[in-house]
């Protein structure tokens, strides 16, 4: 297509799905996505736009490439739902393509783009339409799609086995007894306050994080859970396919784990996209009005029992800071306010990013961009310069991002840029700054 100009990136999730698919397929998941699931907003979101352009400056995508208009937002809805209405369905295995890559690789779903447009217009939703069809037809990155079904078998997005699971959980509770007294990691118990429930790679290859966020549970007394079950995961990646189906089964597994232990809530660590599968997107799907038990994030946590004086901080970060707002938990829920406190909790010396709180740029990496794996880590690269600038603009070294996924974008852009700075979560700050009380000390 005319102005549509990208580096040839090849993803087997991609390019042989669409080899084995035939137009009456491809016909099928058009009718079914855009006939029959797809809202009234879809049609009047896209009569509506009138291509004023005050999206472009909004995108961090847009702006990391030069101003080229083919990352605008309103010309990648054009490009790939304006196009499919134009052709009247009928399009061709090379626009299905391109359409899988302005979905899953241009738009991180951010939602900052509406916050500019005149009418509201809620481009995420169309985009997110995109990545259905693609989803129904199987057109995602690999590793995205492997990821998928590692839920569907596992309930978790690693394949990671039950036993394994109870090993790890009790290996960290052998170690947290060096540091604290008769440590014990509750796993299945019933009636308590909170049931914890981790991401995947806390539990495979980020261990000491899942540590220190058990030495807070700990230290600040709070009664409290593990699963003993599959469903400790609480990663849902079949939100980036607008997987529905695998989405609300995920949720719903955590909900009955809750149910079944009878807690007053669920906590989840540091991570955005799960935050919101569970507390909107998902709950919605299933018809919950709200979610059945309360659903907290680990920045609502911190924030109670810092504000309850459950812990206290012994010493603070005396490094220059500066902190990432998560799309999903900042924009998409306010919890902006309340990350601050914690911060300057943490911090002696924090400055803010320009733009900040809502206004914040993804970090380029979200909606699942991350999770496309290596094939895709180039254009989150790219499209994460204007992220970069804000961090350097700063001057801090050290970058909090309480979300896995700004985590590990950040960490790519600081690598790949060459910046002195490092990022760290909330959970390690706490556990390293915060004050043991002398009857936990072994």
């Amino acid at each position: 297509m005319e102005g549509f100009v990208r580096k040839p990136v090849f993803d087997i999730g991609i390019d042989k799905t669409i080899e084995r698919l035939d137009q009456q397929k491809i016909k099928r998941a058009i009718e079914r996505v855009l006939n029959e699931e797809a809202t009234v907003r879809f049609k009047i979101f896209l009569e509506t736009c009138m291509r004023c352009g005050m999206c472009s400056e909004s995108c961090h995508h847009y702006l990391s490439h030069d101003r080229d208009p083919s990352y605008a937002p309103a010309s990648k809805v054009k490009l790939t739902l304006g196009d499919l209405v134009a052709k009247k369905g009928k399009i061709e295995k090379a626009d299905l393509k391109r359409y899988a890559r302005i979905a899953f690789t241009e738009c991180n779903l951010c939602r900052r783009c509406t916050q500019f447009c005149p009418f509201g217009i809620d481009i995420a939703y169309l985009i997110s339409l995109v990545r259905r069809l693609c989803g129904v037809l199987g057109v995602a990155p690999q590793f995205i799609q492997d990821q998928v079904y590692s839920h569907m078998s596992s309930y978790n997005m690693l394949w990671f086995k039950q036993d394994e699971w109870i090993d790890t959980i009790q290996w960290i509770e052998d170690e947290l007894r060096y540091e604290i007294k008769n440590a014990r990691i509750p796993l299945g118990k019933k009636d308590a306050d909170i049931l914890l429930l981790i991401h995947g790679l806390e539990a495979k290859y980020m261990t000491p994080l899942l540590s220190n966020m058990l030495k807070i549970m700990l230290v600040s007394g709070v009664d409290f859970t593990l699963p003993d079950t599959d469903g400790w995961d609480y990663t849902n990646k079949s939100l980036y396919m607008h997987d529905f189906e695998t989405m609300t089964l995920v949720t719903k597994r955590h909900y009955e784990i809750a149910s079944k232990l009878r807690v007053k809530r669920i906590l989840i660590t540091e991570c955005g996209h799960a935050y919101r599968a569970a507390l909107y997107e998902s709950a919605r799907l299933l018809g919950w009005k709200e979610a059945p038990i309360p659903f907290i994030h680990a920045v609502e946590f911190f924030y109670e029992i810092l504000t309850q004086g459950k812990i206290k901080i012994a010493h603070k970060v005396k490094e220059k800071a500066t902190l990432q707002d998560p799309c999903n938990i900042v924009r998409y829920r306010g919890l902006g306010q309340k990350l601050r406190f914690i911060v300057r909790e943490l911090c002696e010396d924090f400055v803010e990013m320009t733009p900040n709180q809502e206004y914040n740029y993804c970090c380029s990496s979200g909606g699942g961009m991350v999770d496309a794996g290596p094939p895709w880590k180039g254009a989150r690269i790219e499209g994460g310069k204007v992220k970069i600038e804000q961090i350097k603009e700063t001057g801090a070294s050290l970058v909090i991002a309480p979300c896995h996924t700004c985590h590990k974008g950040i960490e790519d852009l600081i690598e790949h840029y060459k910046v002195e700075a490092h990022v760290k979560f909330l959970a390690d700050l706490i556990a390293e700054h915060m004050e043991i009380p002398e009857r936990l000390r072994p």
